[in-house]
């Protein structure tokens, strides 16, 4: 069996998906649907198993002998939860005890960490591991935070020498984008958010930049499409003397105007953009630009090329967002 928690997720249902495609026939699914059309999001696939997360560590003793991996994608991953104490039991109690049963039973476990754990990133986006590397990032909300807390509680425990699974791995996603994250509200992709609107005629809004440095529309992120993550994910599965802490972009930095160019050019019309102020509540917060250093995932093997905006949005919208059923 393979478990993955947070599986009917965005990122969590696109590995199932991708994890029965290559023949895995014993899928196990840790969520919460709750009432929204997040069902959607598994409602193709064949599952061994959908455990709610109250009923998980049972599940596991039951069947430690079964499980090849633990796929921990599920969080509470809201930038803008204020519920600290919430987001600490899901994002790090679960993480270690998680941690704790694969360490035991001899079970990889890789687990998703965050880039917003690099705050605004004016140090840089160094997926150092160390603990005197992580302990100078900053994270700037109780989400990238918790996220935070738990990589740096691991690196204690690798230096220490503390019991850990066979395998480990933290995956530093960036701005993740692609099929199944409708459920997501004001967290999803700008495209997934503006495509309606684009593909009826309607102009598109965009935040105007409050930094010279940057022109509107020239705020850059390291957009990375979800096969891509998906990808890495599998190759490290197949890789089972990989662990660590990585990023998980594309190395490479662009334009949100390179972003929404894209999506208009899927669509084969010409963009129509307004601009509207970033909202003066998180405008001391905004991040004008990210960019994952994809140094050590490379030096430990992955060598598979990543798809720029024009071939992920193109992608996504020609196969998902523009066909009568946009899930996976």
């Amino acid at each position: 069996m393979i478990v993955v928690t947070g599986g009917t997720g965005f990122i969590g249902s696109n590995l199932v998906a991708e994890l029965e495609e290559r023949g895995e026939t014993a899928l196990v699914v840790c969520d919460r649907l709750r009432e929204a059309d997040k069902w959607r999001n598994i409602s193709k696939r064949e599952l061994a198993a959908l455990v709610p997360p109250e009923q998980l560590f049972n599940f596991l003793e039951a069947n430690a002998g079964e499980i090849r991996a633990i796929f921990h994608m599920g969080a509470i991953s809201s930038t803008t939860e204020t519920d600290a104490d919430l987001i600490v039991a899901t994002n790090v109690h679960l993480s270690a005890d998680l941690w704790r049963w694969c360490a035991r039973t001899g079970v990889p476990f890789i687990y998703a960490s965050s880039a917003a754990t690099y705050g605004d990133g004016s140090i840089g986006f160094d997926d150092d591991g160390s603990i005197d590397g992580l302990s100078r990032l900053r994270p700037m909300n109780p989400y990238g935070w918790s996220k935070h807390l738990f990589d740096r509680m691991v690196a204690r425990w690798v230096d220490e020498g503390a019991a850990t699974p066979p395998q480990w791995v933290g995956l530093k996603f960036f701005n993740v984008y692609g099929p199944n994250e409708y459920h997501k509200g004001q967290m999803q992709s700008l495209v997934s958010k503006t495509f309606r609107t684009a593909a009826a005629g309607d102009p598109v809004t965009l935040f105007r930049s409050h930094d010279p440095k940057y022109p509107d529309g020239g705020q850059m992120r390291d957009f990375v499409y979800v096969q891509d993550c998906v990808s890495v994910m599998l190759w490290l599965l197949d890789h089972p003397g990989t662990s660590g802490l990585f990023n998980l972009g594309t190395g490479q930095a662009r334009t949100f105007l390179d972003l929404i160019g894209s999506m208009f050019a899927a669509l084969e019309m010409e963009p129509t953009l307004e601009w509207i102020d970033t909202p003066a509540e998180i405008r001391d917060r905004y991040q004008y630009f990210t960019q994952a250093d994809m140094g050590r995932l490379r030096t430990a093997g992955y060598d598979a090329p990543f798809l720029g905006v024009e071939e992920g949005v193109g992608a996504y919208v020609t196969r998902y967002l523009a066909t009568d059923d946009p899930y996976r």
